[in-house]
């Protein structure tokens, strides 16, 4: 579970002190990039009164937010901008996210984007057709069962947001890293691997614009350098982890 805390500050700034409000949190943004205890952070204004204001700001944890940003040598900076408007603070608290959480569908899944199964389906088939006639993958998978390009097919779609039918049949994060547990891949069977799925979404017709790709392709990456971590020798597997969930941004930085 994240330890992750949002937290909320409400402002009722009078309009003619907006502009100089507005300033002066651009200037003490500055100091929040360069903390480490800072997630991200967004001011709102609001449409229908344009005295109040939102500030909201994500910390890795309330203790690193109180104890760790507030004892900083940012801090002092940081306050020294926003004191004049304390007064006119309204709450601030903390939050916890909770699970009610998602997505509405003015933003198609990746999934949607490619095709849906058909597409991920053409995906499969054509990689590994390619991967057998590979002299430097096709021993990686000698052992291959005749439903592994489908069951790769259904991991890569619930990973772009499709169906769970990976996780119902298959199972999550762990059953996938197993499978590749003492199998000691290399660097350049990574790079191939990763060359031929992208050879492979040419053939399959996987959609071609920039912003698919890029997602397509870092998550390709961030797959194969683990899928190259745990297969090497005395790697602890990992707990119980669900199935991952890719979109059209990038992944944080892992933090163990």
């Amino acid at each position: 579970m994240t330890q992750e805390t949002v937290e909320y500050i409400r402002y009722r700034i009078p309009e003619d002190r907006s502009a100089e409000f507005l300033a002066a949190y651009t200037r003490a943004a500055t100091q929040l990039a360069a903390a480490p205890q800072c997630v991200d952070y967004e001011l709102a204004r609001c449409e229908e009164d344009f005295g109040h204001y939102i500030l909201r700001i994500t910390w890795t944890s309330t203790e690193d937010h109180l104890e760790g940003f507030r004892n900083s040598e940012l801090f002092p900076d940081f306050l020294a901008e926003i004191r004049p408007y304390v007064e006119n603070i309204d709450e601030m608290r903390h939050y916890k996210p909770t699970s009610v959480r998602g997505r509405g569908s003015s933003l198609p899944t990746l999934y949607d984007w490619a095709g849906g199964e058909e597409a991920f389906s053409r995906l499969t088939s054509v990689f590994y057709d390619k991967v057998l006639k590979d002299d430097l993958l096709a021993p990686l998978f000698a052992d291959m069962g005749p439903d592994h390009p489908e069951h790769v097919a259904l991991w890569l779609a619930e990973v772009f947001g499709g169906p769970a039918a990976y996780s119902l049949t298959q199972g999550g994060h762990g059953h996938m890293v197993a499978k590749h547990f003492g199998r000691n891949i290399t660097e350049p069977q990574r790079r191939r691997w990763v060359n031929l799925v992208q050879d492979a979404a040419d053939e399959a017709g996987l959609p071609t614009d920039a912003e698919f790709r890029s997602a397509f392709v870092a998550y390709i990456e961030w797959g194969t350098r683990l899928a190259v971590y745990f297969s090497g020798p005395d790697v602890k597997p990992p707990a119980e982890q669900p199935v991952p969930k890719w979109g059209w941004g990038s992944m944080p930085p892992y933090r163990g």
